[in-house]
């Protein structure tokens, strides 16, 4: 364990950015997943409103530090082609 004042408060506050960006992440999957399980045939009507949820909140989290840019891109993309195939 960390001994001088500074090393503990970097300890502190690592642990609490750990927490945050473990619920940002968690929440991410989760709307992911609905996009993708819409997408399935579940409710395809649904899926671009679940897909502009997902998009904003993914944009979010590369704002907070999160996600890295590229990733997210990456992720939205693929979203996106993933609800316009099963549009058409």
């Amino acid at each position: 364990m960390a001994q001088h004042a500074s090393a503990l408060k970097r300890h502190r506050q690592s642990e609490k950015r750990r927490g945050r960006n473990k619920g940002i992440k968690t929440q991410l999957r989760h709307l992911v997943r609905t996009v993708r399980a819409s997408v399935e045939g579940k409710d395809r009507a649904n899926a671009p409103t679940l897909l502009a949820a997902a998009t904003k909140a993914i944009d979010k989290a590369v704002s907070k530090g999160v996600l890295h840019r590229n990733t997210a891109a990456r992720r939205i993309a693929r979203l996106s082609r993933a609800v316009h195939a099963a549009k058409s």
